[in-house]
C-alpha cells in the first residue's frame, strides 16, 4: 500500500481533509509533524493547506525553516513526488522548491469558490492521468493566491512544460492565468485550487480525483460520485 505523509505545520487546517481524500483512494496516511526529520517511510509527500505559522511576514516564510524542510528537499531530490496545495504552495514557492511566488489576489479579496482548471501539461506527477485540455471543476480558498514570476522564469516555466494547470477564467489575477506549477523533473507540483475537496459529486465535483489519482499513480477510475 502507497504511504503518504501529509506534513502539518502549526496553523495548517486542510491536513484532514487532504487525509481523508487520499485514504478513500487506497493509501496509508499519516500525519507528520514539521519537526519531523527522517520521511524515509513515505513513498508520497503532501503539504496541505491553511495559515502555516499564522502566514506571518507572508505565507510560507517562517514554514520554510521548518526542521521537516530539510527531509522534504532530500526527498524531492531523490525523485520523491510531493505535492503543495493551497498554503503547502506557497511553502515550496518560499523554500526555492518550485519557481515563482504567491501574492495578494486581485483586488485585495478573499477567494472562496469553484473554479473551472484547464490541464496544461501531463508531465508531472499530477496531471498525468489527466489529458491536455480537461478541464476540472475544483475549488479555491485563498487570499494570496495570485501566481507572479519574473519574464525569465515565466520563459524557463513554458519551454520546460512546467505550467501544469491554468484558471479558464482568472479569478486572482495569476500571471498567464497559472494555476498551479512543477518542477523541471515533474515530481514536485504545488498548486492554489483544493483537490481534495472535489471528491464526490455530492459536493459539486469529483474532478480532484482526476489529479488525486495521476499524483498516487492509480489508473484513473470509471465512476466518480
Amino acid at each position: 500500500m502507497t504511504r503518504v505523509g501529509v506534513v502539518v505545520f502549526p496553523g495548517s487546517n486542510c491536513e484532514y481533509d487532504a487525509q481523508a481524500a487520499l485514504r478513500e483512494l487506497g493509501a496509508d496516511v499519516d500525519l507528520v509533524w514539521h519537526t519531523a526529520t527522517d520521511l524515509s517511510a513515505y513513498d508520497h509527500l503532501v503539504l496541505p493547506g491553511g495559515f502555516a505559522h499564522g502566514d506571518y511576514l507572508r505565507p510560507g516564510a517562517i514554514a520554510r525553516f521548518s526542521p521537516v524542510m530539510s527531509a522534504i528537499a532530500d526527498f524531492a531530490a531523490g525523485g520523491g513526488p510531493v505535492l503543495g496545495i493551497c498554503n503547502g504552495f506557497q511553502v515550496l514557492t518560499e523554500a526555492g522548491l518550485l519557481p515563482g511566488a504567491l501574492q495578494k489576489n486581485r483586488g485585495l479579496t478573499f477567494i472562496s469558490e469553484p473554479t473551472t482548471l484547464v490541464v496544461a501539461s501531463t508531465r508531472s506527477v499530477l496531471t498525468r492521468r489527466a489529458r491536455v485540455g480537461q478541464e476540472l471543476v475544483v475549488p479555491i480558498n485563498h487570499f494570496s493566491g495570485a501566481y507572479t514570476c519574473d519574464d525569465d522564469t515565466l520563459q524557463r516555466l513554458l519551454e520546460g512544460d512546467q505550467v501544469v494547470l491554468r484558471y479558464r477564467e482568472n479569478p486572482n489575477g495569476s500571471r498567464d492565468d497559472i494555476a498551479g506549477v512543477s518542477n523541471e523533473g515533474g515530481n514536485v507540483v504545488g498548486l492554489m485550487p483544493h483537490p481534495e475537496r472535489a471528491m464526490s459529486t455530492l459536493v459539486g465535483s469529483a474532478d480532484g480525483r482526476v489529479l488525486l489519482e495521476g499524483f498516487l499513480g492509480l489508473e484513473i477510475s470509471a465512476a466518480r460520485g
